[in-house]
């Protein structure tokens, strides 16, 4: 059964992730939120471009999928869920809750580690916030993200439909998040205790640092609120509020491909790493 799965897996995280590409931006032409600044098709050839590259060096650099590396993981007897005698659906549900959680923290160390900051910035760079920028991560936070995933499944022995499920929601949700949707205010309010909103995601896309540090979930609401790091509204609103960060405002930096492979590069870290704003470092 499960080598069953993973013989299907790339076929359906294909299908989940244009299938969700499309349904959100024909949504974002339907009811935007706001006016966008910059070419859409100057930044969807970037930002698209970048998770083709991705999928090539994660698939040339790395020897399995995290699905694949699920079933090494439970041939080998390693992780809990290997080890207790619980129900199937059991182990599933719960690997997929834990995992997300773990996706949570990443989100937090990436922006408290100045070296970490540096390669997500790229993500907060764009000038713009839409389905597009869900999937825009620089290559090496990529790589390091399938590594810590590739931990975390060790360690629970998450079994492989977990995780396949895990991917698509993560990927479904992180398009979803970021989507330019106008949500009535009322269904926002009572969607955003089971999944993150676009509203919600949107005051983590803010200029103000702050608004940065705050609203890290991609999938499940939950941990935002039970660490702290909920913050229901940007303070401008979310027509007045600035997206991006203010080192790099340049569209060649900010936008087009090649200066986004270089910006983890560039420059020093600023106050927007969690416990660097008053450090003068020349990192």
């Amino acid at each position: 059964m499960p080598q069953t799965l993973l013989q299907y897996e790339t076929a359906i995280r294909l299908a989940a992730f244009f299938g969700v590409l499309a349904l959100v931006a024909l949504a974002e032409i339907a009811a935007p939120r706001r006016r966008l600044t910059v070419s859409k098709l100057r930044r969807w050839a970037s930002n698209l471009g970048i998770v083709f590259l991705n999928s090539v060096l994660v698939r040339v650099l790395l020897p399995a999928t995290a699905a694949g590396f699920a079933i090494f993981a439970e041939g080998r007897g390693w992780g809990a869920f290997n080890y207790l005698d619980v129900p199937s659906w059991l182990a599933i549900a719960t690997s997929v809750i834990i995992l997300d959680c773990a996706i949570y923290l990443q989100h937090v160390m990436f922006h408290a580690v100045p070296a970490f900051w540096r390669l997500h910035r790229m993500h907060h760079a764009d000038l713009d916030f839409d389905v597009t920028t869900g999937a825009r991560f620089h290559p090496i936070e990529i790589l390091l993200s399938m590594l810590i995933k590739f931990a975390v499944i060790a360690v629970i022995g998450a079994p492989a439909a977990a995780v396949i499920i895990f991917e698509v929601l993560l990927n479904a949700t992180s398009m979803f998040n970021h989507g330019n949707l106008r949500l009535p205010l009322g269904l926002d309010r009572a969607l955003r205790w089971f999944i993150v909103t676009p509203d919600m995601h949107r005051v983590h896309h803010s200029i103000e640092d702050h608004e940065t540090n705050s609203n890290f979930g991609f999938n499940l609401p939950w941990w935002d609120r039970v660490f702290g790091t909920y913050k229901d509204q940007p303070d401008a609103g979310h027509e007045a509020m600035t997206i991006g960060i203010r080192d790099y405002r340049e569209l060649r930096t900010a936008c087009d491909l090649p200066g986004m492979l270089v910006l983890p590069f560039l420059g020093r870290v600023t106050g927007y790493a969690i416990n660097r704003r008053h450090w003068d470092s020349k990192l």
